[in-house]
């Protein structure tokens, strides 16, 4: 079956919904939900019992790209930096040294075992050097276990920061095959633009983010995530435009954005949640109708070969390098170790080979597309038998609910009081979302004369006005009078 206009919508909700049902049942039997996505893609395929034809690897990049701006979005919107604050180091330090130590190990491995030359194997590597966000972010958020020792935020931040890094190596390895006359050292200067450019405009676009979400008056709730998402966009494609790294820019422009205090930020959040989660499932089927299993038969052995020593050698001697300087027990390194999970991003670091026409693109993205299967099979299950194992988790039903946590919940507050604006506060004309109220504490109604009004962000503070406040504690209550009364 050859997709058309006339048929694409219909078989592509039919997949979708059997993506849902698949990703509801899949953890019953332990099998990670995105690898049930790729599966319902594969049997969909031309060499399933779908019989669709797709052979478009320049599609299959666009539609990686989009999706993984959402991914990495909606990643960077949920992390909070008090989180991360104190794992900070480690995180960078696997997302950057890890990554480069593990390409280097996997290319030397293969250069090793296959009739790759250096630099083929040394691509190879860096496409499966990074941890996919995707993969990371739905298996780990899918356990109920409470990790100890910070090991969630640190692992977050690695999936979430590390993808830059290996795009700056795929790309770098890619260009040394096709212009041989550079050598090695050339890929530098690159290393340095891209990230350079990347974390400075990644902040830019953040801050001036903030700015406009706070400050445009929009009619309607609903156009606050459409602004977003258009902001997302311009922050990818203006950095990459200027040579910097789209994606690491991504992220520390959402991270900046998630710990600010931002008009209707729970719609925003909410809506990011649920593209995040559609734009994993338009990618993992995408990149199962793409690959032609009855291909990968000649490359099962080659494939677990190097798969292996990616899970048990490569990726634990990578992560104890990058956390050689910093004070972790054995047991948190080899549990960091494990949840290595290669996901879909090698897959689309995979296409640019087969756009690039290089003489040995279909076996790198045949082998790439293995490795990240078992990773996600062999890893993905067993992840928290292992965390057990190494006494790092126990089921803790009754661990504190994150900002994010209410924010998708709605759960009230422990106190509620009225507070009355006085005619001569400073907050009189002021913007609530300007206020920098402590985030314990919300304005849930404004009694106005004799009208209520439902507050927001962008609502301007009156005198006289009545604020009907939910808060944790009585401090938040005085936080709050004193936001409302004096300057910050």
């Amino acid at each position: 079956m050859t997709l058309s206009t006339e048929n694409i919508l219909f078989i592509g909700s039919i997949l979708l919904f059997l993506s849902i049902i698949a990703g509801k049942t899949s953890y019953k039997f332990g099998v990670p939900t995105l690898l049930l996505f790729l599966t319902v893609g594969m049997l969909a395929g031309s060499d399933g019992i779908g019989g669709i034809y797709f052979d478009n690897p320049k599609f299959a990049q666009f539609i990686g790209i989009v999706s993984l701006n959402f991914i990495l979005f909606s990643g960077g919107l949920e992390t909070n930096l008090n989180s991360i604050k104190p794992i900070w180091k480690k995180g960078i330090a696997l997302s950057t040294l890890g990554v480069l130590f593990t390409a280097t190990l996997v290319g030397v491995f293969v250069n090793t075992v296959t009739d790759f030359n250096f630099y083929e194997s040394m691509l190879l590597g860096a496409i499966v050097s990074s941890t996919d966000a995707a993969a990371v972010f739905s298996i780990l958020r899918s356990k109920n276990l409470t990790l100890k020792n910070n090991i969630r935020p640190i692992l977050e931040l690695e999936s979430g920061s590390n993808d830059p890094m290996a795009y700056v190596l795929t790309i770098a390895f890619l260009s040394l095959i096709q212009f041989p006359e550079k050598n090695i050292f050339s890929i530098i200067p690159l290393f340095l633009k891209q990230m350079i450019l990347g974390t400075i405009l990644g902040l830019v676009w953040g801050k001036l983010s903030k700015w406009i979400i706070n400050n445009i008056r929009l009619d309607f709730e609903g156009l606050y995530p459409v602004l977003c998402i258009a902001l997302m966009f311009m922050t990818f494609s203006s950095t990459d435009f200027m040579g910097g790294n789209g994606f690491l820019a991504i992220y520390l422009s959402s991270v900046y954005l998630g710990n600010q205090e931002l008009i209707h930020k729970k719609t925003i959040i909410k809506m990011y949640d649920g593209m995040a989660w559609l734009m994993q499932i338009v990618l993992f089927l995408t990149l199962g109708l793409l690959v032609f299993p009855s291909q990968m038969v000649n490359y099962i052995s080659i494939g677990i070969m190097i798969s292996l020593f990616l899970i048990f050698i490569a990726r634990p001697l990578s992560v104890f390098f990058a956390l050689s300087l910093f004070k972790l027990d054995w047991k948190t390194k080899i549990f960091i170790g494990w949840v290595g999970f290669r996901g879909a991003v090698p897959i689309v670091f995979a296409t640019y080979p087969l756009l690039a026409g290089i003489e040995k693109s279909h076996s790198i993205f045949n082998i790439v597309f293995f490795i990240s299967v078992t990773s996600v099979l062999i890893q993905g299950t067993t992840l928290g038998l292992i965390a057990k194992w190494l006494k790092l988790a126990t089921p803790d039903p009754n661990k504190p609910l994150t900002e994010i946590d209410q924010l998708f919940f709605d759960l009230p507050k422990h106190l509620l009081q009225e507070i009355t604006v006085q005619p001569h506060d400073y907050s009189i004309n002021k913007k609530i979302v300007d206020l920098n109220f402590p985030k314990s504490a919300f304005i849930i109604m404004i009694k106005r004369n004799d009208e209520f009004i439902r507050p927001g962000g962008s609502t301007v503070i009156k005198a006289n006005d009545v604020l009907m406040v939910l808060a944790d504690s009585e401090q938040d209550f005085d936080e709050v009078r004193k936001c409302l009364a004096y300057p910050p």
